[in-house]
C-alpha cells in the first residue's frame, strides 16, 4: 500500500501534465519601445489540444502577436495523414505571420510521405524556410529570418548498429555555407530545431536563435532537463533563454510527447 499510492498519485499526474495542462511562457528579451511580439509553437508531434489544435490557437491569438515562429517537429515520422495540422497552419496565419522550419521527424517522415506533408504546407499561407531567409517589416522595423536546417546525421544515424553514437555535428561554417554570411542589417533571427550546436549559430552571426527538439529534457528534476532525443544525459540546453556570447537562445520545452514535471509550452518572446 504503502508504494501503491505514491505510484498512483504519479501516474494521475502524467495524465493531468500531458493531457490537460498548456502554459504560456512569457520572456521579455528587450526594452525597446519598437518591440515585436512572436509567439514560438515547437514539437506538436502527436499532441492534440482539443479539435484542430484550438487550445493553442486561442492561446496564441490571445498574445496578439506580431510573428509566429514554428520550430520543427509540427509532425510525427509515422504520421501519414495531415489534415489536421493544415487546418491548424491556416488557424494561425490568420492570427500573423508564420514562419516555419522542419525537425528531424520532418526530415524522416516515410518516403511516400514527404512530399505530401510538403503540399500541406505550401497550401497555406505559412513561410517554410530550409536553409533560406526572408526580411520580414514590422511596423518600420526589419528582421532577416533564417530557417537553417542540417542534415539529419546530427540526430541519427539509422544505418549504423547503434544509430546514437557518433553522430554528425555543425559548426558556424556549416550555417554558413547553408544559409551565406548573415545579414549585416537589422535584427538576424535563426530558426534551428537543434539548441545543443548553439555555439556555431552565435560564431555564424545570429542574434537570437529560436529551437525545439530537446522537450525541455523530457523529465525535469531541480530545475534540469534529464534526457535529450539522442539519449545523452543532462542535455546542455533544454529550456529557456540562454545567452551564447552576444546571442540569445530560446530553447521551447515544446508541447509534444510523454514528459514529466516538464508541462507542455508555447512560448511569448518580445524581441
Amino acid at each position: 500500500m504503502i508504494i501503491i499510492i505514491p505510484a498512483a498519485a504519479l501516474l494521475i499526474w502524467i495524465l493531468i501534465e500531458n493531457r490537460l495542462l498548456l502554459l504560456v511562457r512569457r520572456d521579455k528579451l528587450t526594452d525597446r519601445e519598437d518591440s515585436i511580439r512572436a509567439v514560438q509553437i515547437s514539437d506538436l508531434h502527436r499532441r492534440r489540444f482539443g479539435k484542430d489544435q484550438c487550445r493553442i490557437t486561442r492561446l496564441t491569438a490571445a498574445q496578439k502577436p506580431d510573428i509566429i515562429f514554428v520550430t520543427g517537429d509540427l509532425v510525427s515520422r509515422k504520421e501519414t495523414e495531415f489534415s489536421e495540422k493544415q487546418r491548424f497552419l491556416r488557424e494561425l496565419c490568420r492570427i500573423a505571420p508564420v514562419y516555419m522550419i522542419y525537425g528531424n521527424h520532418e526530415q524522416s517522415l516515410r518516403e511516400e510521405y514527404r512530399s505530401v506533408f510538403l503540399r500541406t504546407v505550401e497550401d497555406t499561407d505559412v513561410i517554410l524556410l530550409r536553409n533560406e531567409s526572408r526580411t520580414a517589416d514590422i511596423r518600420g522595423r526589419k528582421i532577416r529570418i533564417y530557417g537553417f536546417e542540417s542534415d539529419y546525421s546530427v540526430y541519427k544515424k539509422p544505418e549504423q548498429k547503434h544509430p546514437y553514437r557518433d553522430l554528425s555535428t555543425v559548426s558556424g561554417k556549416d550555417v554558413e555555407k547553408e544559409l551565406g554570411k548573415a545579414s549585416a542589417e537589422g535584427d538576424v533571427i535563426l530558426l534551428s530545431h537543434n539548441p545543443l550546436f548553439a555555439s556555431s549559430y552565435a560564431e555564424w552571426g545570429a542574434d537570437i536563435t529560436f529551437s525545439g527538439h530537446v522537450h525541455g529534457g523530457v523529465v525535469r528534476l531541480f530545475g534540469k532537463g534529464m534526457l535529450s532525443p539522442e539519449r545523452r544525459f543532462l542535455p546542455e540546453y533544454t529550456k529557456g533563454v540562454y545567452r551564447i556570447g552576444d546571442m540569445k537562445l530560446c530553447v521551447s520545452a515544446g508541447l509534444g510527447k510523454l514528459r514529466l514535471f516538464d508541462p507542455p509550452e508555447i512560448n511569448v518572446y518580445d524581441l
